[in-house]
């Protein structure tokens, strides 16, 4: 169910696509629904991502796409191609038709080591030690590699969905497409947890926060440590 606001932005972002063809800025967003500031409107939005409402998509400026609308603006409550990879901290009910001591695959927790914490923001001391393990549903994972998890610290990546204290999931590798979320060592001892973007012999690490620069290095001074698969929030 949507707070009074993310109906008003969902409904003011759907009529401007329908009008013009492309969404609204965080500015006029911000004068629609009569906000102080930009931060409300980096909040609503996350929150309509997070509840499958709306997808923001990489690589375009102002770009978010309407995945579906709730009944009273016409839609249906079904999410079409698009479920939210966040997974929030609480107690979860097994379906009716299955029996309360028997745990559906889909549903089944694998522990993983949480290596510390990753800036989401300047780089941080690189991560090395693990601090204490996480249950991560077996269905978030991917069925190759080795995963592990990190507690984000900044919120130069909010635009994205991932949120100061947050845990993501990690799949570990070595390679990146341009796009992909990626805990990177920067300079042999400084990691960050940015998208990826090869630039000739450059590597852009480029925040999801219009208040961070992207950051651009020498290929050989980052190499990739993982590729974001998940995140789990606690309220």
């Amino acid at each position: 169910m949507l707070t009074k606001k993310q109906l008003d932005l969902l409904e003011f972002i759907h009529k401007r696509l329908q009008k013009d063809g492309v969404p609204p800025s965080f500015d006029e967003m911000k004068v629609a629904l009569d906000l102080r500031s930009k931060s409300g409107i980096h909040r609503l939005i996350t929150a309509l991502e997070e509840r499958g409402f709306i997808r923001r998509l990489a690589h375009r400026a102002r770009a978010i796409e309407i995945i579906r609308l709730p009944e009273s603006l016409g839609g249906s409550q079904t999410p079409v191609g698009f479920t939210p990879r966040v997974i929030q901290g609480g107690h979860q009910t097994p379906p009716p038709s299955q029996p309360a001591n028997v745990e559906p695959s889909h549903m089944m927790a694998m522990e993983l080591p949480v290596m510390g914490r990753i800036a989401a923001g300047v780089p941080i001391e690189a991560i090395s030690q693990v601090s204490h393990q996480v249950a991560v549903p077996s269905s978030m994972l991917s069925t190759s590699g080795q995963h592990y998890a990190l507690e984000v610290r900044g919120d130069s990546m909010i635009e994205a969905g991932i949120n100061d204290g947050d845990v993501v999931v990690i799949r570990e590798t070595k390679v990146a497409d341009n796009g992909d979320i990626v805990v990177a060592l920067v300079e042999g001892h400084e990691a960050t947890l940015k998208r990826f973007h090869r630039q000739g012999g450059s590597i852009a690490l480029e925040a999801a926060n219009p208040a961070y620069e992207t950051r651009v290095y020498p290929e050989d001074q980052v190499k990739v440590q993982g590729q974001l698969v998940g995140l789990i929030r606690t309220y």
